[in-house]
């Protein structure tokens, strides 16, 4: 294998500040080089790939697809150098930049509460916190942690399991004063139902009916894209939502939110998992503090 030439990991470092900078000026100034010996410097990476790395314009700065893919690896391979460095000299203590996705819910009931904790135990890790309730694609979007809901399609990721919850439907007192307490499942049709705007693994309500379940459409004049938003929803008194039980309990205990249809209710449960893509190395040591942490701390139950 040929030997590590110094001046790659600078090409890397250099194009990387170009592609999250925007451009070459203000590459330049976070290299403190001037923005023609970056554009040289770029032109030369892509001489030496046989590669074009971004497609340049006065106006526009755009990454073509082997930029992107080069970029995707040389993010990785920096990290781990950063890694390596870091381990070597500080005892393996954990640093650099954690990317996360996870969905509001999970983001603000369970993880927020306990991110003092990781900070005191890693003060040389910083977090990048992406919310969404979409599942989102690691290595396209930079994600070396998701926190995911629901049944794991792709084997190629590692999962680790962070508990599970129960669902539940409710509404806030207000609106059932409006509307009515629905006794019966034939009661729904009179009720708006609050309803995520994405398609999900069961698309409606399972319902325990005739010793089975059933599963009933719940398309309302409300939709949102995260649990949290339906949450809000429902507290101001929108409609009925089926949530999470844990982002839920507290509203409940203090009477903002009543559940209703507890009768009907299957008892099914949602699992939580923290992935990670697959590899043939070893996990950074930043990555793997945060799956430890979250397995021991972040659990939902």
């Amino acid at each position: 294998m040929a030997p590590i030439d110094i001046n790659r990991s600078r090409e890397m470092m250099v194009f990387v500040h170009v592609v999250e900078q925007g451009g070459f000026s203000a590459a330049a100034k976070m290299c403190r080089m001037t923005p023609s010996a970056v554009s040289k410097l770029i032109a030369r990476l892509e001489t030496r790939l046989s590669a074009r790395l971004v497609n340049r314009s006065t106006r526009r700065f755009q990454l073509t697809p082997e930029g992107c893919a080069f970029y995707e690896r040389a993010t990785r391979i920096l990290a781990d150098i950063e890694d390596a460095e870091r381990n070597a000299g500080a005892g393996e203590r954990p640093f650099g930049r954690v990317r996360l996705t996870t969905s509001a819910s999970y983001a603000i009931h369970i993880l927020a509460p306990i991110l003092p904790d990781f900070l005191d135990l890693y003060p040389d890790i910083t977090l990048d916190i992406v919310q969404t309730d979409t599942v989102v694609d690691l290595l396209s979007e930079r994600t070396d942690v998701a926190v995911r809901a629901g049944p794991l399609k792709n084997s190629s990721l590692v999962a680790r399991k962070l508990g599970e919850t129960p669902s539940v439907i409710a509404a806030a007192p207000g609106y059932l004063n409006r509307f009515g307490v629905p006794d019966t499942i034939a009661d729904l049709e009179r009720h708006h139902r609050l309803s995520f705007g994405y398609s999900r693994a069961i698309d409606g309500w399972p319902l325990k009916q005739h010793g089975g379940t059933l599963v009933y459409p719940v398309s309302g004049r409300i939709q949102a894209s995260d649990g949290e938003a339906l949450r809000q929803l429902a507290l101001n008194g929108n409609g009925l939502a089926r949530l999470a039980l844990f982002t839920v309990r507290d509203d409940i205990a203090a009477g903002r939110l009543v559940p209703v249809l507890e009768t009907f209710n299957p008892g099914d449960h949602e699992t939580f998992y923290a992935v990670h893509a697959g590899g043939s190395g070893p996990l950074p040591s930043r990555v793997r503090a945060l799956l430890d942490f979250l397995a021991a701390r972040g659990r939902v139950a």
